[in-house]
């Protein structure tokens, strides 16, 4: 009997970046049908890949082995290079502007290599597809049913139960706190859930509020949002998971082009500050807003 395909994927990035190549990895997993699919990445984040039911494994790219990979005529683990060599197609979102990467990888004698730029435009087509366009040399094509898939099983959800998330990767895509607590006092009568992690920590961000979810692993973290019957935050990562597990969201945009980088899915709403500056955004412009998602919870 004749082994399924092996495909696999190699993706660093940060979660946002992650959860938009997920429509690439979903197409090539429904393409080449039966195949084993393995994702190398920042573990903590490629979990989200097989909590997604879309990998079937995970490898770290922080791994000692993998370092040699990235320069010119190292040494390479042979049990690594006996491992990359089993895979029939390996997909790169890797930046690897000198080839040291691919040099590599043609050294230990990988089959077949597509490399798919991993940086994105801010103007023009989604994000999703343009970090998907590599693939149409194996005649993949990213429709919009693989664009606005939920990839995260939704549990039950608790009714009035809504998440804030009061960060970003950057200071100039948030929205003040004091705003974020004022609109929370506004939905009293709901279970307001702030959600926080290392970078609201480091920028000493303290919520003293009841309900508070701070740097869960992100698979669990998934699977707390699916509760949720409302989502409100910024252009991040995690509204980027809130929006794959289903839940009902606005968020606030300010610097970045929404056409690129907000989520595709239709239950998300998008606000943007046209001059760019969050600080700018009205706060009963974003209570107006806020109240037309959560009224639907």
């Amino acid at each position: 009997m004749k082994p399924p395909p092996r495909v696999l994927v190699i993706r660093g990035g940060a979660i946002g970046d992650f959860i938009l190549t997920l429509p690439a990895i979903r197409l090539l997993r429904q393409t080449i049908v039966g195949c084993h699919l393995e994702v190398i990445g920042y573990p903590a984040i490629a979990e989200l890949a097989r909590a997604a039911g879309l990998a079937d494994s995970i490898r770290s790219l922080h791994h000692r082995t993998m370092a040699p990979l990235f320069g010119k005529n190292a040494v390479i683990d042979e049990e690594l290079a006996t491992h990359l060599r089993s895979f029939d197609l390996v997909v790169s979102f890797l930046y690897d502007p000198d080839g040291l990467f691919r040099a590599s990888l043609e050294r230990v004698g990988v089959k077949t290599l597509i490399e798919c730029s991993p940086r994105v435009q801010n103007e023009g087509e989604h994000a999703s597809r343009q970090l998907a366009k590599s693939l149409e040399k194996l005649a993949m094509f990213l429709e919009d049913e693989h664009l606005n898939c939920v990839q995260f099983e939704r549990p039950p959800v608790v009714p009035n139960r809504v998440a804030i998330h009061l960060g970003s990767g950057s200071e100039k895509k948030n929205w003040p706190l004091e705003h974020w607590l004022r609109l929370a006092d506004e939905f009293s009568s709901h279970e307001i859930v702030f959600i926080t992690g290392e970078a609201e920590e480091a920028r000493g961000v303290k919520v003293n509020r009841p309900m508070q979810w701070h740097s869960l692993p992100l698979p669990e973290l998934a699977a707390r949002l699916g509760t949720c019957a409302a989502f409100l935050g910024h252009d991040s990562g995690i509204s980027h998971l809130a929006a794959a597990c289903g839940v009902p969201s606005l968020l606030l945009f300010g610097p970045t082009n929404p056409a690129v980088w907000a989520p595709p899915q239709p239950w998300v709403n998008v606000l943007q500050e046209e001059s760019g500056d969050l600080v700018a955004l009205d706060f009963d412009h974003v209570k107006s807003a806020a109240a037309q998602v959560v009224a639907k919870t």
